[in-house]
């Protein structure tokens, strides 16, 4: 039985200069699939209605996957032999609904007097209008016998399948280059996503997050050790509720003050199975990141 959870949070940067929050998160579970994903409006000037960019990214991420998932029996039949054919399809209909979501929204809301003050005629006039909505996406899906995620942009994928280990198992974006923020509103966004299958292997828990959550770590050690630990706490859900959000409007205040998204979807069945399990992977990763602290203090001493 699949559970999730998800919340967004509003960064120290933004409530200091009176932005709204442009990140947006959502979670859906049902009896075959779960899905957990987040959207970051980027922050440049540009991108003045980001915030509603990543409300329709998050909206058309579960639109398109109720979609494919309407004929429930043909899809998990034909996904494990064809899943990177079918992730590429779900991609573009994911693009396709989130600019049809971008066009009404125009269209029923133009451009406002205000927005436009910000720039010159010829700045504005050189911003495709798709532009004003640019966000990010990062999406994990949970089916009953694999498990998959698309991701444009920066932000992070964690999952944790029954081996207990923590990961992040999206492969690095080579399509999108250096200088280039790879985005929704890009005219190539679909030739800029990433993507993960996995089969053979149970799903405890996934977690979909915007950067501002691995921003707040020291390392991807410690980013990793934390989805174990919380995953640890999902057993308790509505006490997980609580922990997490005060946690991140911690760390979304006195880390790197950026928005911060977390999303989630869990086995509960499977968790309660692996609890033993979960407990001892926090004990190891304790163990192994006092080994890593000793590890630099000794080198420090030597340096000097």
């Amino acid at each position: 039985m699949f559970k999730g959870f998800s919340h967004s949070v509003k960064g120290a940067s933004h409530e200091k200069t009176g932005l709204v929050c442009q990140d947006s998160s959502a979670f859906k579970v049902c009896d075959n699939y779960a899905i957990a994903v987040v959207a970051d409006g980027h922050g440049s000037k540009k991108h003045f209605r980001s915030n509603m960019g990543s409300k329709f990214a998050v909206e058309a991420t579960i639109q398109t996957i109720d979609r494919f998932y309407k004929d429930l029996e043909k899809f998990e039949e034909n996904f494990p032999d064809n899943n990177k054919l079918i992730i590429k399809n779900i991609q573009k209909q994911i693009i396709t609904d989130w600019n049809d979501m971008v066009t009404k929204h125009l269209e029923e809301n133009p451009v406002t007097a205000e927005e436009r003050s910000k720039f010159t005629d010829e700045e504005f006039e050189a911003i495709p209008p798709e532009s004003y909505y640019g966000s990010t996406l990062i999406a994990g899906i949970a089916a009953k016998n694999f498990t998959f995620g698309v991701q444009i942009g920066d932000g992070t994928l964690v999952a944790l399948f029954d081996d207990g280990k923590a990961v992040m198992p999206m492969e690095y974006n080579e399509a999108a280059p250096a200088n280039v923020t790879a985005s929704m509103c890009n005219s190539n966004a679909v030739g800029m996503f990433s993507s993960f299958y996995r089969s053979g292997q149970k799903l405890i828990a996934m977690f979909t997050s915007t950067d501002g959550l691995y921003t707040s770590f020291g390392s991807e050690f410690d980013f990793l050790d934390y989805h174990t630990i919380i995953t640890s706490q999902l057993s308790d859900l509505e006490n997980f509720k609580r922990i997490i959000v005060n946690n991140l409007t911690k760390r979304a205040h006195f880390g790197t003050e950026d928005d911060i998204s977390l999303s989630c979807v869990f086995d509960a069945e499977l968790l309660f199975e692996k609890r033993e399990l979960i407990a001892s992977e926090v004990q190891e990763n304790k163990k192994r990141a006092a080994d890593r602290k000793a590890e630099r203090l000794k080198k420090h001493v030597e340096v000097e």
